[in-house]
């Protein structure tokens, strides 16, 4: 019986959490890779990993705080390092066995699941430093890193209750013969049935994740965009840009707009707290969606969107509203075109009050609407339409 998957549509908005050794140097996640550090001079940095103040429900109120209703964390990235208490790491890289001296996925997921965040883990499928995957799949030692990998996956899945998502990465080189694909998601199906799956452990599986874009799966495929703050996922200490928040929440117009998700990462500081002007940012998204939340949660794809439409910004839909986000305020006297429907009310949701239109034909015109936007990031009108929005017959 497949996972129940209704949930994951309605959340629409997630956080992504990038947290590992590579956060005490603050270069970034792939560090290790792209700077060709010997393992042994990277691996001193476990010893100084130590986030003893850090305190998971920090991480919770600011996902909740920005309005997040799901939580996916690096349990294990590229490099190798764990976050939990894996008893097949080779040479017992993980956080409870080095400084940190705690188990920072079971603390996570204790949090997240008693605030009532939806709970997930990440696990890449490589690890750069196991001596197997550098030999590659057609190795003698592949068998072995693969037995590794597939145990890995089975402790997450046994040592922290139900989880609601299993987020795969790096599994190149190789198919998903060469990584027994199929046994390692059938394995996660009978451990815990109720657990999404993506689709990067080289199986379609539950959803789709296009990564630094926006691209939508076919329709009645789930699927995630997954898009950082700044330049990079993991932290980086002398970050110098980050996205505003009405890009961000442009994007998340967007994405709703297919049908999507979006997953956001943060990366924190190795004490563990997300920087504050990502705090700030996420702040700043959760102000939006506490007045605008409807018009994205639970969002069905939206067939309808006129040039008009695009220019000002985008639309989303539920059932018979549709819902225009203008990201360009129009003023008095705009309009919109091309609406196969009869719209039977309109309300400005950033306020709550009634807006005047008049329909004529598959044109609707706001003749009275105020001079400046009433909100600083996108303003949303939502139309109460006579069935589910479309475009007018041409």
């Amino acid at each position: 019986m497949p996972p129940d998957t209704s949930w994951f549509n309605e959340a629409k908005f997630g956080m992504f959490i990038h947290w590992g050794i590579y956060a005490v140097p603050g270069r970034g996640e792939w560090m290790l890779h792209d700077e060709k550090i010997p393992f042994d001079e990277y691996r001193s940095y476990a010893s100084q990993f130590a986030p003893d103040e850090w305190d998971p429900q920090d991480w919770v109120n600011v996902a909740q705080q920005a309005g997040m209703r799901y939580m996916v964390l690096t349990a294990r990235h590229h490099d190798g390092y764990c976050l939990y208490d894996s008893a097949l790491s080779p040479d017992d890289f993980t956080a409870p066995r080095t400084a940190a001296k705690r188990d920072l996925v079971g603390e996570y997921v204790e949090a997240a699941r008693a605030s009532g965040q939806r709970v997930g883990l990440y696990y890449s499928l490589c690890d750069w430093h196991h001596p197997g995957w550098q030999a590659g799949p057609e190795s003698d030692g592949w068998s072995e890193f693969i037995e590794y990998v597939h145990g890995q996956v089975r402790e997450l899945c046994t040592n922290y209750g139900p989880l609601d998502v299993l987020w795969f990465d790096g599994g190149g080189p190789g198919c998903a013969h060469c990584w027994q694909a199929e046994k390692l998601v059938a394995m996660i199906r009978e451990l815990q049935p109720d657990c999404l799956v993506n689709n990067r452990g080289l199986l379609p599986a539950d959803f789709d994740t296009p990564e630094q874009k926006i691209e939508a799966s076919e329709e009645g495929r789930l699927w995630e965009s997954c898009l950082i703050i700044a330049h990079r996922w993991g932290y980086f200490r002398n970050e110098q840009y980050y996205k505003p928040a009405t890009r961000l929440l442009l994007d998340m117009v967007n994405i709703a707009n297919g049908g999507g998700n979006l997953v956001l990462n943060v990366g924190p500081t190795a004490d563990g707290t997300i920087p504050q002007p990502q705090q700030e940012i996420l702040r700043e998204m959760g102000q939006w969606l506490a007045k605008h939340g409807e018009a994205v949660y639970d969002a069905d794809r939206c067939r309808y969107g006129t040039h008009g439409t695009w220019v000002n910004g985008l639309t989303t839909a539920k059932g018979n509203t549709l819902y225009l986000h203008l990201l360009l305020w129009p003023g008095p006297g705009w309009a919109i075109s091309d609406l196969g429907n009869t719209v039977q009310s309109a309300r400005l949701v950033t306020t709550g009050e009634e807006i005047e239109f008049v329909q004529k034909g598959d044109r609707v015109i706001f003749p009275s609407l105020a001079q400046a936007p009433p909100d600083p990031h996108i303003s949303v009108i939502a139309l109460e339409l006579d069935g589910k929005p479309q475009k007018a017959a041409e």
